[in-house]
């Protein structure tokens, strides 16, 4: 089992910045992969961005790219989603997740944090 709490999450303007945090406790293995997602109201849920425990390989949707980094700090078990340049459109529930190799899948998920964006 693992648990996943997010925060950083809150109201900034449009052109702002915001740093999301995902800590994770429990049982965790290297070959674990780190996502996060987001839901805008009456949309879908869909990838933001994920990497790696160890920090090697990540990937962003193409939404985001350029504007969000995400990190991962094993010491502290925490994964990051610095967010910049932020929009309207990037106004959502954020949700980090684990994904884990034995089942090819996001087996473990956050409550979320809502990041609103205004104008």
């Amino acid at each position: 089992q693992v648990q996943l709490v997010e925060s950083g999450g809150g109201l900034v303007q449009a052109g702002g910045s915001l740093r999301l945090s995902c800590v994770a406790s429990g049982r965790t293995f290297s070959t674990d992969t780190m996502g996060w997602f987001r839901q805008a109201p009456g949309k879908e849920r869909e990838f933001v961005a994920r990497i790696t425990w160890d920090g090697d390989r990540t990937t962003y949707a193409d939404s985001v790219k350029g504007r969000f980094t995400i990190s991962v700090d094993n010491a502290k078990n925490t994964v990051y989603l610095r967010m910049n340049s932020l929009k309207c459109g990037d106004t959502a529930i954020y949700y980090c997740a684990v994904w884990r190799l034995a089942t090819a899948q996001y087996d473990y998920w956050g409550q979320g944090t809502q990041v609103t964006v205004s104008s």
